[in-house]
This record gives structure tokens, sequence and C-alpha cells, in this order.
């Protein structure tokens, strides 16, 4: 199977400014990132940042890194810009890995690029893993998804969705034995919807639920999903979370 992978990267991060170029055990946390993506099927592996900083991190590890727009406000964008930048044609799969998931595991890249090439009515692939935790799925901070029988995204919401309303239902969930889908930032695109994602305003229910994935259903467009193969550990968003990371990469995750 013939997919890139393209790790957005830049300095500017609201919660833990200089993110990308955190030291972990020696080494910056992209460059974790970057091994973990090189560690996967993947044809190529790229780099796509602001940060001249960054891109010079990225060459001296080896890694190729393309140097794109300051004004990018989404991952997505800067994604768009890059395959721009290096002729990718609008067949081209394309994942999108965060520059802050270091310890994402290979096979789950390679799981949803498959996941991808083997819909051909769907122009976004990404995952989900269970949740049988109540608190989880009424926290605005865990995105939760609906699926139909056809495995397509239904809906995205930092709600609780579906919200159980009959009293036997919400005590069978409280005891865990009813899960709800915890979506994971993870996606898969083909090149050509991706330009045309990013080409599109900002939708109604996008700028409600601050969720940009919600612009490809609101338009019209199929996110085919799958559980996980393997739980994917949460990123780094804040320096608790950087150092939560530090222990475990240093213990050998």
């Amino acid at each position: 199977m013939s997919y890139h992978i393209v790790i957005p990267a830049r300095m500017a991060s609201e919660r833990l400014p200089g993110k990308p170029l955190a030291d972990i055990a020696g080494h910056p946390l992209v460059e974790h990132v970057y091994r973990r993506a090189a560690a996967s099927g993947a044809d190529e592996v790229v780099i796509a940042t602001d940060s001249a900083n960054i891109r010079d991190a990225a060459t001296s590890f080896g890694a190729k890194a393309v140097m794109t727009s300051e004004s990018h406000t989404s991952g997505s964008d800067r994604i768009a810009e890059a395959a721009d930048l290096l002729g990718w044609s609008d067949e081209q799969l394309i994942v999108n890995l965060q520059g802050d998931e270091p310890l994402m595991p290979p096979l789950c890249l390679n799981q949803v690029a498959e996941l991808l090439r083997n819909d051909d009515l769907a122009d976004v692939a990404s995952l989900y893993w269970p949740v049988s935790d109540p608190e989880q799925a009424r926290d605005p901070n865990v995105v939760k998804v609906v699926t139909g029988r056809d495995h397509g995204a239904l809906y995205f919401s930092r709600s609780e969705i579906p919200h159980a309303r009959s009293p036997a239902t919400i005590r069978a969930a409280s005891h865990g034995q009813y899960s709800w889908k915890r979506h994971i930032g993870l996606y898969a695109y083909r090149a050509g919807a991706l330009r045309a994602f990013t080409s599109m305003a900002p939708s109604p229910l996008e700028a409600t639920e601050k969720l940009e994935q919600l612009r490809f259903l609101e338009s019209g467009h199929r996110i085919v999903m799958a559980e996980a193969c393997e739980f994917i550990p949460a990123g780094v968003d804040t320096a608790e979370d950087l150092e939560r990371t530090r222990k475990l990469l240093i213990s050998g995750c």
C-alpha cells in the first residue's frame, strides 16, 4: 500500500509554546513522532512547519521538512500546502500525524491508510476507541463519534453521544456494559479531498463544536471509521502531558 505521512508542527502552541522541540530523553518531541512514523509502512514521511528551528532540527535527525505559511490556523491547511509544494496528485493517500503524538503505534498509521484505500466512497478515514466510563463520555475534552452500520461517521460531538435516555441504559453504562466511541484525531485523506476541504469556509456545526471534521460531514463527505487496532495513548498538550510522556518513553514504552 502506498501512502505518505505528513507531520504538521509549529512552535506557537497556546498551552505549551515551543512544544515540538521540547526535550524528551535527549531528543526533541518531533523526532520521537517522526521515528514512530518512520516505523510504519509509509513511502515517505514529511514534517510540515513554519519554523526554521523545527526545519533545522528535522534536518539534523535525517527527516524531510517543508516550509509552509505562518498564517495557517490548522494542521489540515498546513498539510494541504505541503501536498501542493511536493506536487502530490489528488489521488495520493496522506495520513495526518499530529506533531504531539510521540506514542502513536505505527500499526495504527497503516490501519487508517488502508481503511481509506479500501473504501472508494470515503474521502477521509479515522479511528476511535471504546469508552465505558460515563465521566469520560460527559467530558467535553473527549470527542465522541457515532457511526452507522456502514461504518461511516454520523456525527462528532463534545457532548455525550449517544445520550442514554432510559434509566436501565444509564445503569448499564455506569457499570461499564455500554461503550461510547472516543474519536482519535488521526486522519487519512485523499489529497484532492483535503484540497477541497481547505477551500471551504468553516461550517456552522464546526464553529459550534470547534471540531473541523464536521465541515466534511456538513458538506456531504463520507468519513469511514474503525476501532483502532492498538490503544493510542494521549498526546502532549500540556506541561503535565510532557512529563508523563517523558516517563513513558524513558521507561521504554
